[in-house]
């Protein structure tokens, strides 16, 4: 590891406030931000059984929401990253019409609304909602009216929040250029970026250059899923061939870092680039359990990488799959590091810098929505 010449003695916590002891729905009411969730990722058990009955979809585990939120969670559990992605057949097997695609959306708003957040970016994949017939267009159209109904509802139970769409292209098909184009089309109607997704080993994503280039040359914004089962090669193409304005996971730059037993961190080159030019890291802290990434919350790197002042982010990536929530995520964080409400708004500021809408927007949120929500607690 080529080491640079920057360490850092990190402290316990990410700030050196004392942990307020807050209730389960006082963190709920907090504002959270969010990046990084799919929305195939994220149904309700029963809208999935709803939507195969409708669609006459016939290859569910069980037809019992209960027991399928359960088979959800624990085939997930494997520690194989490919077996996660395979749970994905039937949440987007049943999403396959237009009704099914704004039923979805809507309730991802209204659930992440009623959870306390207040801007979330969603992504998911055009190309997997088309087995039926419908057109790229007509499935983004979908997905975007199905966020503005959510949004609507989620203001009449008095809970505001605003959705952004990721489009992501799969990185083990070839239609990425496709999906850059609708990105760029649909930026005006809530689209404010692209990803693509996938299992990272064997297909780089430098397989997606043309798609990558042509999202610069429009002034578009882009994330890569990339260091999470894969290690640092994916990172740094990702950053230095691609050009990622942020990381999908980059859980692996931990890689990059040796920690002494005294405590004293040393950052290679591309950890230290990351940090020093503050890339966003979309982590996740229950799904990478799941796949392996770390073997618990307490060993996650989260906690070192928060102390060593990278850019973090709190994430969900498929609620679904992980039977999580933002709430339950800072739980988790904040039970295995000792956090409390200033590091929460600092995981939320974070989150709200780097997310896909003008400087502007992102500043308003922050400064009328994210700090007033936690003065209370905070100051």
């Amino acid at each position: 590891m080529g080491l640079s010449s920057a360490v850092l003695r990190p402290g316990l916590r990410a700030s050196s406030l004392p942990v307020v002891d807050v209730s389960a729905e006082a963190l709920r009411r907090v504002p959270k931000v969010l990046l990084h969730d799919h929305l195939d990722g994220g149904l309700r058990p029963a809208t999935v059984v709803d939507l195969a009955a409708e669609s006459g979809y016939s290859g569910l585990p069980s037809d019992d929401p209960v027991e399928l939120g359960d088979w959800f969670v624990r085939t997930c559990s494997s520690g194989s990253l490919e077996d996660y992605l395979a749970t994905f057949t039937h949440t987007f097997g049943v999403m396959q019409s237009v009704s099914a695609l704004r039923r979805v959306a809507s309730e991802c708003a209204q659930d992440l609304a009623a959870d306390g957040v207040v801007y979330a970016e969603v992504r998911f994949a055009p190309e997997l909602h088309v087995a039926q017939g419908l057109a790229l267009d007509e499935v983004v159209e979908a997905v975007l009216a199905g966020f503005r109904e959510g949004r609507r509802l989620a203001a009449e139970s008095g809970h505001q929040i605003r959705v952004g769409v990721l489009l992501t292209a799969m990185r083990h098909a070839a239609r990425s250029l496709e999906i850059a184009d609708l990105v760029v089309r649909y930026r005006d109607d809530g689209v404010v970026g692209f990803d693509i997704a996938g299992a990272e080993a064997g297909f780089p994503p430098t397989r997606h250059l043309d798609a990558f280039e042509y999202l610069r040359r429009e002034n578009a914004h882009f994330t890569i899923h990339a260091g999470e089962a894969f290690g640092l090669p994916s990172i740094w193409e990702a950053l230095q061939w691609c050009g990622a304005d942020r990381l999908g996971h980059g859980v692996r730059i931990v890689d990059d870092i040796e920690v002494a037993p005294g405590g004293t961190a040393r950052l290679g080159r591309l950890a230290a680039y990351v940090r020093d030019t503050r890339v966003p890291l979309e982590l996740c802290p229950s799904s990478n359990l799941q796949t392996g990434a770390a073997a618990s919350i307490a060993e996650h790197p989260f906690g070192l990488l928060a102390r060593l002042r990278f850019r973090v982010t709190v994430n969900t990536d498929n609620r679904l799959m992980s039977a999580t929530s933002m709430s339950r995520e800072l739980s988790l964080l904040s039970e295995a590091f000792g956090y409390g409400p200033a590091d929460w708004r600092w995981f939320a500021v974070n989150a709200m810098k780097s997310a896909f809408i003008p400087f502007d927007e992102r500043l308003a949120l922050i400064e009328e929505v994210i700090k007033p929500g936690y003065a209370a607690l905070v100051d």
